[in-house]
């Protein structure tokens, strides 16, 4: 059987999307940890925007897309920049935050910002 051209393109395209998107990181996705690996970055990530303090209580947060944010709880905290995909699916907090940062599950809903929208 002889498969024509097309097909062959097919299934080479669709073999490289999909290892494409098994090589994407949470933090392709969600963002990543602030720190400055390079002066223009410095500048985005030197302050947070704001404090969002998880509590025993806290179900979820809502943070913008380009938003630097500083979570605590328990006495630690870290600070996480949003500058991933803008909206990705809900996800847990506990997929970004260090190990035992808090004990129950937070959910993290990521709006687009002004800088989404040329």
């Amino acid at each position: 059987m002889k498969l024509p051209v097309p097909s062959i393109a097919a299934l080479a395209l669709s073999a490289a999307s999909l290892s494409a998107v098994a090589a994407l990181k949470p933090a392709d996705l969600f963002g990543e940890p602030v720190r400055a690996p390079s002066a223009e970055r410095a500048i985005y990530t030197a302050v947070a925007d704001r404090t969002i303090t998880i509590t025993g209580d806290t179900r979820w947060v809502n943070v913008n897309h380009y938003e630097v944010v500083r979570f605590a709880a328990n006495g630690s905290e870290f600070t996480w920049y949003f500058d991933g995909m803008a909206q990705p699916r809900p996800f847990d907090l506990s997929e970004i935050a260090p190990a035992g940062f808090v004990g129950h599950s937070v959910t993290v809903y990521v709006s687009p910002s002004e800088r989404d929208f040329p």
